[in-house]
């Protein structure tokens, strides 16, 4: 396993470093509301951060969304990236992704995905029918990656006959909507294999939002402790306030550990599906942990609902249901392993 960002990784998140902390401020997502931010989207693509997760790879995009997540900038960055640029680059056809890459990587397509596969949409020829309670960015989307009651992947715009959204409020603002297909046209994208190898690369990349969203709730964290005196000293300095931030921190670490080999796996291709799982296991998990931690750390002012740390918890607790509660994921893992001991 190699860690080691390369050059081109290494640039792209400083890039989007800059532009997540310049744009993605405290005043401006008070400002957004629970919309997505115009402004910041475009700045990244015309930094040219959409189109280069096609040439970085998904180590690279989940140091990008590391970043994201420090500052939970409201943009539908790892929807967009996973559910679409992604997939159509690894299974579209030479026209898909001649005709597609382009338009997401200018940030003139959106894309978001139905995911998991919850049995809830069927496929008749390529017309589809079903329910999709809650796909996240779903308002800002074009395009919707599908994954049919045989996990089929297609993909339908979401302005097309046949398909209906409304708006859904989810525990962070993610710009989330229900999907409702009535025969609605979709196109096929790859073949057997497609629906697992992009269910495994979204848990990894939201695995890495996630690692960024505990970084910066412990970083607010540790500049509170650290500033707020009780008893004539701060609040860091206390055995039971560093034991916290400390338990908080080797959580962070293990959800980044994990995410990275992940996703480098997923990369090299090689077998990753375990460790994907492992890897939103810990996100979930540890991540819920973490932005409890972080609230709790900032005393009562973690109780304003106003406070930046405020949304740094409902980012994690919202990763935490989206990537599925961790006995969930953890009933997924061992039966993985069961199935690859049995095999």
């Amino acid at each position: 396993m190699d860690f080691h960002s390369t050059e081109e990784q290494a640039a792209a998140a400083g890039l989007a470093a800059r532009i997540f902390s310049d744009l993605a401020t405290h005043e401006r997502l008070a400002e957004a509301g629970t919309g997505s931010d115009a402004e910041l989207w475009k700045a990244l693509t015309a930094a040219g951060l959409i189109a280069a997760v096609e040439e970085i790879g998904l180590l690279g995009l989940v140091l990008l969304l590391e970043e994201q997540g420090r500052t939970t900038a409201q943009v539908p960055y790892a929807a967009t990236c996973v559910y679409g640029i992604l997939p159509v680059a690894a299974h579209g056809s030479p026209d898909q992704r001649a005709r597609l890459l382009p338009a997401l990587g200018t940030g003139e397509a959106v894309a978001t995905g139905a995911f998991p596969a919850r049995g809830r949409i069927t496929a008749e020829g390529c017309r589809l029918t079903g329910t999709a309670p809650a796909v996240p960015w779903l308002r800002d989307a074009t395009h919707v990656l599908v994954p049919d009651t045989d996990r089929a992947l297609w993909l339908v715009r979401t302005d097309a006959p046949g398909v209906r959204t409304s708006p859904v409020e989810t525990t962070a603002p993610w710009s989330a909507g229900r999907l409702v297909l009535t025969a609605a046209e979709g196109e096929r994208l790859g073949s057997e294999g497609a629906y697992e190898g992009t269910l495994a690369a979204a848990r990894t990349a939201f695995a890495g939002l996630q690692a960024g969203v505990c970084a910066g709730s412990l970083a607010r964290a540790v500049e509170y402790t650290s500033t707020r005196e009780q008893f004539g000293r701060p609040l860091s300095t206390h055995q039971g306030v560093m034991l916290r931030a400390a338990d908080a921190h080797m959580d962070t670490e293990a959800i980044r550990v994990t995410t990275y080999e992940a996703a480098w796996r997923i990369d090299q291709g090689l077998p990753a599906h375990e460790h994907a799982l492992t890897a939103a296991w810990w996100a979930s998990e540890a991540g819920k942990r973490v932005v409890h931690a972080g609230q709790h750390l900032h005393g009562g002012m973690g109780a304003d609902l106003d406070h930046p740390v405020h949304r740094h918890f409902l980012w994690g607790r919202q990763l935490d249901a989206y990537l599925g509660c961790g006995s969930e994921l953890l009933a997924e893992l061992g039966a993985a392993i069961a199935e690859g001991e049995q095999a």
